[in-house]
């Protein structure tokens, strides 16, 4: 079980990546498939050629922002359907992909790696002391990502995803925006190829096959437990639904289902985190989270409670004002 936690949080860099394309810029970006691999490859193939790891998972998020930049331009400026964008980026890095490693698989073992250096620091795979360390890197990605996010440029990217018309009357490129989106989410996927390739100890040109479902999987079963009421609860709920993804696929294995069924499993998985939220008994839990958390804001004098006082206090003068002139009328005609 210990590994599948582990799995969970380096997956949940890839996860966070998926939530700024899906959740933040509204946008279906397949191009996740192809960039996990282009990271992967890249990561590997440095380290093999004696490059310092840090160095190489470095290079491998820069090449995935060029796989999300091509994305982005193929979209805004080429006016292509932002769904069959990455579908043509994805199938074009299966031949880049090939052209990095040189052939279709490139192995690390006895390479100086990040889990090489973890062994020596006592902290061997599956060991509650990686997973520490693990849980601590992606805490410290989170609060990066929630600061860009409470950015002006951050603000900016959201209301690109929320309403595009309305950002772009402000005078905000709305394409440099997307485009920006697309960049940081593939190159969080490329850096998490990265990790994984080091983690399982070899780089293979179809270890992102089917990565999408387990990005989408990861946002949308942790944010249908946890909510995305805030940026801060949003990005908790998606390393939560990785992790819970990970110990789902184990729970599965271990109770005997056969290995082939994994993707079967995923998208049963997405689909009862999609079919669970709009049952009775779970829209009354949302329900009750949404009412607490507005009470909370309120009582703590938070950025909800001036527009709630400010809306009940303008429907208030208007209905007073309406009893006044009632009460006038009664006592003309008396």
């Amino acid at each position: 079980m210990n590994t599948a936690i582990e799995l969970g949080l380096i997956y949940a860099i890839m996860a966070i990546g998926v939530y700024l394309t899906f959740r933040i810029l509204d946008f279906p970006d397949l191009t996740v498939d192809g960039s996990f691999t282009t990271g992967g490859a890249t990561a590997a193939v440095l380290i093999v050629n004696d490059v310092h790891f840090i160095l190489a998972m470095a290079a491998a998020f820069a090449v995935g922002t060029v796989a999300g930049l091509i994305t982005g331009l193929l979209h805004t400026k080429g006016n292509i359907n932002g769904l069959l964008a990455g579908i043509l980026t994805m199938i074009a890095l299966y031949s880049i992909n090939l052209r990095i490693m040189g052939k279709a698989n490139v192995p690390l073992l006895g390479e100086d790696t990040a889990f090489a250096f973890m062994r020596t620091l006592g902290a061997s795979s599956g060991s509650w002391a990686l997973i520490a360390i693990l849980l601590a890197l992606i805490l410290v990605l989170k609060f990066i990502v929630d600061w860009f996010l409470s950015t002006d440029l951050g603000l900016s990217l959201q209301a690109t995803g929320d309403n595009e018309e309305m950002i772009r009357s402000f005078g905000v490129s709305t394409d440099r925006m997307k485009i920006l989106g697309l960049m940081l989410s593939n190159g969080l996927v490329a850096l998490c190829g990265a990790v994984v390739a080091q983690q399982q100890g070899f780089a293979d040109i179809s270890m992102g096959i089917g990565l999408i479902l387990v990005g989408l999987a990861s946002v949308i079963v942790g944010q249908a437990l946890l909510g995305t009421r805030t940026v801060f609860i949003a990005t908790l709920a998606v390393i939560v639904g990785a992790v819970i993804y990970r110990l789902a696929i184990y729970f599965a294995l271990t109770a005997g289902l056969n290995a082939n069924d994994m993707k079967l499993i995923s998208a049963v998985l997405v689909v009862a985190a999609l079919l669970l939220p709009q049952w009775k008994i779970f829209r009354k839990l949302g329900g009750l989270r949404r009412d607490r958390g507005v009470v909370s804001d309120i009582a703590a004098g938070g950025p909800q409670a001036a527009p709630a006082l400010a809306t009940s206090g303008a429907s208030a003068a208007p209905a007073a004002e309406s009893t006044r002139t009632g009460s006038s009328q009664e006592a003309d005609r008396a």
